[in-house]
């Protein structure tokens, strides 16, 4: 599996009877981008990836989130909705983390099982 840069691009959800949902997505594989993460913001554009990441937190978020853990192969490994000032539990198998606005995954067709693909895009500092 090749690495991300951190920037913008794709995220196609593979859902049950071949459905496919594509969503804009921010990729964030930097420390600094990973740490920042959705601090600070009021919405999101889509879904934002973390990687690596297991595990984890909403303290100073001002917004609840939806939060998949997902495998070194992006299948979703859990779904959760977790409200600001919250400490979430790692997962041991879990590579990446999926963030979205509370209640968009399901209407995506992320859970647990589904599988889910990254197509990056432009990176940050790239000519368009």
């Amino acid at each position: 599996m090749r690495r991300w840069r951190d920037g913008r691009g794709r995220l196609t959800v593979h859902g049950d009877g071949g459905a496919i949902v594509t969503v804009p997505l921010e990729v964030a594989t930097s420390y600094r981008a990973r740490t920042k993460g959705l601090l600070g913001r009021d919405s999101v554009d889509g879904a934002l990836l973390l990687s690596p990441a297991s595990g984890i937190h909403t303290f100073r978020m001002r917004i609840p989130i939806d939060v998949a853990y997902l495998t070194r192969d992006l299948t979703v490994l859990a779904v959760r909705t977790m409200r600001p000032g919250r400490l979430g539990r790692p997962r041991l198998r879990a590579r990446h983390v999926l963030e979205a606005e509370a209640g968009v995954m399901a209407g995506w067709g992320v859970k647990a099982g589904a599988r889910v693909s990254v197509e990056p895009g432009r990176t940050d500092g790239e000519a368009s």
